[in-house]
């Protein structure tokens, strides 16, 4: 099976506006922007629209994976937990008889929505280039392979295939994660320490071989 795609918090909140909407939820992260063109004018889809490019975890009970419930003192009757008011395939508080049962899965149990998974932590790294003395800041997710973030890096070099990865002399495994490799995050030490993560980002070397990737 092929391996789940990490996003950054930062890529998620650039998904923004109502023809490329995306949430994260429960570490997942899922594409809307079908679901916002299905149901345009729908207010129902406010609250989504509202939280367009933001994590959206506290909607839901992460044990059940549903949206969270509470009983109304009130009426003492069962009530979905919705923060921002009432979103789409979420039933009423009532009996309604405007309310089309969905016998599809909503939205939020919907495999068709889910692009990928959300990083628990990311890491700024800097990619220098020894043959042209480039330099490139990149933030990656923790949990990728240095073949993802070389992909990552590809947006700034088309080549980077033809380059051997190092770190401190030694080449980089690339199907094995920066911590595999020995680059340790050292974000909580510098926070206790009090100091800038810019100054101390890890720097990776890019060595070229041969330009393998004109062939």
């Amino acid at each position: 099976m092929s391996r789940s795609r990490f996003f950054t918090p930062s890529e998620v909140s650039s998904h923004n506006t109502a023809d490329d909407l995306w949430v994260s939820l429960l570490g997942r992260v899922l594409d809307l922007s079908p679901l916002a063109q299905r149901h345009k004018g729908d207010a129902l889809l406010l609250p989504l629209l509202e939280s367009a490019g933001k994590d959206i975890s506290s909607w839901f009970d992460p044990d059940t994976k549903d949206v969270r419930c509470f009983i109304d003192p009130l009426t003492q009757c069962r009530r979905y937990y919705t923060p921002r008011g009432r979103f789409l395939h979420v039933p009423p508080p009532g009996p309604r008889s405007d309310w089309a049962c969905e016998l599809s899965p909503p939205w939020w149990r919907d495999p068709s929505y889910c692009i990928g998974l959300l990083s628990h932590k990311t890491r700024w790294i800097r990619v220098i280039n020894t043959l042209t003395a480039q330099e490139q800041r990149l933030e990656v997710c923790s949990e990728e392979t240095m073949e993802e973030v070389l992909a990552r890096y590809l947006t700034y070099n088309s080549h980077a295939h033809s380059y051997t990865w190092k770190h401190a002399g030694v080449a980089l495994n690339m199907s094995l994660t920066l911590e595999e490799n020995g680059l340790r995050d050292d974000d909580p030490e510098l926070d206790d320490l009090r100091l800038d993560h810019d100054l101390f980002s890890p720097g990776l070397l890019l060595h070229f071989n041969d330009d393998l990737t004109e062939a």
